[in-house]
């Protein structure tokens, strides 16, 4: 691991494609990771920007696929359902990296993929989050409503298009583009 300030020294494309996704698969399990918590911006069903942080729940690099968890009735399902193509933006101030990620997502619910989502988190202290009786943002009738008995989950696949990284450093800034086929460095 770099310290603080010193650069990582990639010799190729392929090493920086291969750090970027072991970053990406830590942040889903160490909690205290800065990339577990990205920003995800969405075109909103008026047409303006949608930004707000979700949580990095499954990363699988063989199929270039980020996966986050999200009540069904959230506001980010509709629009991703209308406008499939979103962004997300992580930041290590630890790295002094920042990855701006392109995806395609498909929105999974009530299948195979949102059951076993929900059996993961079903003991869990977020497991409320989906069984509330009103969509996320509704406002609330009391302080306390009862829950519901069908969770309310469904899953996010984002397909990687393409990751835009920028490392900050002293000895000099780097930038790079990855898509599938390359990795092509560019002016910071």
């Amino acid at each position: 691991m770099a310290a603080e300030g010193d650069h990582d020294h990639f010799v190729g494309g392929d090493e920086l494609r291969q750090r970027l996704w072991q970053e990406l698969t830590r942040a889903t399990v160490d909690r205290h990771h800065a990339w577990r918590t990205p920003a995800l911006a969405t075109t909103g069903l008026d047409g303006l920007a949608q930004v707000r942080t979700v949580v990095l729940r499954e990363v699988r690099q063989a199929q270039a696929e980020l996966l986050i968890y999200t009540d069904a009735r959230s506001p980010k399902v509709a629009e991703l359902l209308a406008q499939p193509v979103a962004s997300l933006l992580c930041w290590s101030s630890r790295l002094s990296w920042q990855l701006r990620v392109q995806l395609r997502f498909a929105v999974l619910q009530n299948d195979e993929e949102a059951n076993a989502a929900w059996e993961r988190v079903r003991q869990s202290p977020s497991a409320n989050d989906y069984l509330a009786a009103r969509a996320p943002g509704s406002a609330l009738a009391v302080a306390h409503e009862a829950l519901l008995d069908t969770p309310q989950i469904a899953v996010l696949r984002g397909h990687v298009i393409a990751m835009d990284w920028l490392e900050l450093a002293r000895a000099g800034h780097r930038r790079a583009r990855l898509d599938e086929q390359r990795v092509e460095w560019l002016v910071p």
